[in-house]
């Protein structure tokens, strides 16, 4: 009878122990805000079709690090030797970022740019909000490395967010890096009504010079140039750059084909897949869910409207001393954030609104791949003083 109640005493031990180590017995409700802002993410992916091969692993992967767990299992990301912990470490070293770039380049055209290089200048200007933020996120009394983090939020560019704040500040990697996807993939949302408050009727119809055709040789020249260029200026960006430029000369060289298919294919399609995923699960509600994240959400928005500002305002700016027949269409401004080719997009929208034979993507796919330059060398120049 002793062993009979020693053996049942036993079992209730075991059954209490395993319930006290289930998520139900340690969620919070942080736990559960973070778990229905990852369905939000899903539901705009697949719902309204924002951004999905991002918000998609994005979002799985919150829920992924907001199942309640005890400390010790290897289970969490921040948790050395877990598998997720392993994934995360191409997030933490930069490794995710560049090879994303390097994809970016071998699906990229730049003839629209190199048809017409005073576009560049647009893509510069819309790095605007990057500065504007940084000062901004100084003046709340963040920190000089934190403000970098947070101001490359305004490029509309998750890879060169992770890989910036990876550097200079990895305590705030998952708020950054989910603020700058979420702006991504709401470009539709937030550009449009900037663009119609910041222009007139007369400047939605301005109708731009065809682009001329760009030859072979310029295509191929272009890489090598440019990543000549940009990394003399800033060496730090040489990550992005080089990669960036490197999957543009596969593409263009056309002798190495299957090198950029890959590339440009399985290859950032992987690397999406860890960098959603694992970002995501970073965003454990005990290390995310702080005042201080819900605040780089709202200087991620400010930064991202000043960028746009930045974009538009430059080209009306620009206008005044082109002749008649030469002006650009302002609309195109919006485009110089990086977030390719959802920007460009929206400025073809928006220019059919008012004029239904004046198609302005051609043109916006200039300063919108200038744009991914731009945050590239604008992450190097602050990695370069804050690092």
């Amino acid at each position: 009878m002793e062993q009979s109640s020693g053996f049942f005493s036993f079992l209730l031990e075991n059954l209490s122990q395993f319930i006290a180590y289930t998520g139900f017995a340690n969620v919070t409700w942080g736990h559960g805000i973070m778990i229905l802002i990852a369905l939000a993410f899903i539901a705009l992916a697949i719902i309204k079709e924002y951004e999905p091969l991002l918000l998609v692993p994005i979002g799985f992967g919150i829920i992924l690090g907001n199942i309640p767990f005890v400390p010790g299992f290897q289970t969490g990301i921040y948790e050395e030797g877990s598998v997720l912990n392993y994934l995360y470490f191409g997030v933490i070293k930069g490794v995710y970022p560049p090879l994303i770039f390097l994809g970016i380049g071998a699906m990229t055209d730049f003839s629209a740019l190199i048809s017409n290089p005073k576009l560049i200048l647009i893509g510069a200007a819309a790095q605007l909000g990057i500065f504007g933020a940084y000062m901004a996120a100084l003046y709340f009394g963040f920190t000089a490395e934190e403000a970098g983090a947070i101001g490359i939020i305004g490029g509309a560019d998750g890879p060169t967010a992770i890989f910036l704040s990876s550097r200079l500040a990895p305590e705030l990697l998952g708020a950054v890096a989910i603020s700058a996807y979420s702006y991504m993939a709401l470009v539709p949302v937030i550009q449009p009504p900037i663009m119609r408050i910041l222009t007139t009727k007369k400047e939605r119809v301005i109708r731009m010079k065809p682009p001329r055709q760009v030859t072979k040789m310029e295509k191929i020249l272009f890489p090598i140039i440019g990543v000549l260029l940009t990394t003399f200026i800033v060496p730090s960006g040489l990550p992005l750059l080089g990669m960036l430029f490197f999957g543009n000369l596969l593409k263009e060289s056309t002798v190495t084909k299957r090198l950029a298919d890959t590339a440009r294919g399985p290859m950032i399609d992987i690397v999406t897949i860890l960098i959603g995923l694992t970002v995501g699960a970073s965003t454990q509600a005990t290390t995310f869910l702080t005042p201080k994240s819900v605040f780089i959400f709202i200087l991620g928005a400010i930064s991202f409207i000043i960028a746009t500002f930045g974009g538009v305002m430059f080209v009306k700016i620009f206008n005044i001393f082109l002749k008649e027949g030469n002006k650009m269409n302002p609309l195109i401004g919006n485009a110089g954030v990086s977030a390719v080719p959802d920007s460009a997009r929206i400025s073809q929208m928006v220019g059919l609104e008012y004029d239904k034979t004046n198609h302005l993507l051609m043109h916006a796919m200039g300063p919108n791949v200038a744009g991914v330059i731009g945050s590239a060398v604008a992450a190097g120049i602050l990695l370069s003083f804050l690092y």
